[in-house]
């Protein structure tokens, strides 16, 4: 008789720090965010150490009393990964090894997995193993010897090179080589963007997870994947759409995420391009979550970094429908304290909505508000499409909405 296997979560342990600059709200909030990085990437977190200190430590992020805490408590309850809320140097990853005995990861590394796993096309495959690259070489070890025999033994090695030498001779080759792909494939995007005319370009851009792809799916009737999870897109979708006889492209981009990896954005750098090639985002905004408001920072950063920041953007509130009363102050609302008095009007009168005097609160889920969307929308790629076709006013007049 065949014994079944039973498919076990890889359970880890989650170790963050309070700091001067990050309190104890904050730590908590980026370990949930951990949490959540680490269940898309098919784990299980168990267990939370946390350790107050001024700085990290430079040689092993946390305390050595507090590392040898983990390390009894990972070798008590059989857990093998140790994962670290931020980006770990190469000499702090090879001395925690040493002491936990065990796979350590950092926030940069699980993300890099997660956009691993999730990539789907060549060129976002590319993209990702590319950035994989640029963050393992200054952190090669003896442990990525295995990698000489991707080239084979026999005239691979230079007098005195050692293994390590080889292995990082290997993974520069390979960065070359994914950057000469990547380029070529930029050039192809280049021409493809360029042989799209005129047409107005609209680009979704927002944190990760805040219904995106849900809303490119509603309004451009296309079946992008969508799913509660962080990182479900990463390939770059295009949907034309018509909105009362105007047509523009809808771009649905990667969504963005607080200490994203500076690796990450060099190498989705084409896919960026569709952000700063847009004339107008639509910048979506989860509404429901507590520290939206960081989200939309953490955004604005990016954007500012691409020199996107300044282009006209609309604010999409999404998920009015998850919204949990207590999350926001008793100010912000004039109604009575119940889920059900939170109509349109009364997001309305919220601060949020006099942000930019460009703000939209919608369900795409429940397709809630969609009409005033398509209107703010039209509007405001009306204003572009003016600019370019200034003599095909027709195109203005009130016709049957098409999309």
């Amino acid at each position: 008789m065949i014994e079944e296997r039973k498919v076990t979560t890889e359970e880890a342990v989650l170790i963050g720090i309070i700091t001067q600059h990050q309190d104890e709200a904050k730590s908590h909030e980026y370990l949930d965010e951990l949490e959540f990085l680490t269940l898309t990437a098919g784990g299980k977190a168990v267990k939370r150490f946390v350790q107050k200190l001024d700085t990290p430590n430079p040689k092993t992020f946390i305390g050595s009393g507090k590392l040898n805490e983990v390390h009894t408590y990972m070798q008590i309850h059989g857990i093998e990964t140790a994962i670290f809320d931020d980006e770990l140097s190469a000499a702090q990853l090879r001395n925690i090894e040493k002491i936990l005995d065990c796979k350590v990861l950092d926030r940069t590394n699980l993300i890099l997995d997660i956009f691993a796993s999730r990539a789907q096309t060549s060129y976002a495959r590319t993209q990702v193993e590319l950035a994989q690259c640029q963050y393992l070489l200054p952190r090669l070890t003896r442990l990525w010897t295995h990698l000489e025999r991707q080239k084979g033994g026999i005239g691979m090695r230079g007098p005195g090179e050692t293994e390590i030498e080889t292995d990082r001779r290997i993974i520069r080759d390979k960065i070359t080589l994914l950057k000469k792909k990547l380029s070529t494939i930029d050039k192809q995007m280049a021409v493809q963007r360029k042989n799209r005319g005129k047409m107005v370009r609209v680009a979704l851009v927002g944190y990760t997870n805040v219904g995106k792809s849900t809303l490119m799916n509603v309004v451009s009737k296309s079946n992008v994947f969508a799913e509660n999870k962080l990182f479900a897109t990463l390939d770059t979708t295009v949907r034309k759409v018509v909105i009362k006889n105007i047509p523009f492209l809808l771009t649905d981009t990667v969504g963005f995420i607080r200490k994203l990896p500076t690796q990450l954005v060099e190498s989705f750098k084409s896919t960026l391009d569709e952000v700063r090639e847009a004339d107008l985002l639509l910048h979506v905004v989860d509404i429901s979550h507590p520290n939206f408001e960081d989200h939309i920072d953490s955004v604005n950063k990016i954007l500012g970094e691409i020199e996107s920041l300044n282009k006209p953007t609309i604010m999409v509130f999404n998920k009015i429908d998850a919204y949990s009363p207590q999350e926001i102050d008793e100010d912000d609302l004039v109604t009575e304290r119940t889920k059900a008095h939170y109509s349109l009007e009364d997001w309305k009168k919220t601060w949020m909505s006099k942000l930019n005097n460009n703000c939209l609160f919608i369900s795409a889920l429940n397709k809630e508000n969609l009409e005033e969307f398509r209107a703010k929308v039209f509007d405001e790629v009306k204003k572009i499409h003016i600019t370019r076709f200034p003599y095909n006013d027709f195109l203005y007049q009130d016709y049957t909405e098409e999309s």
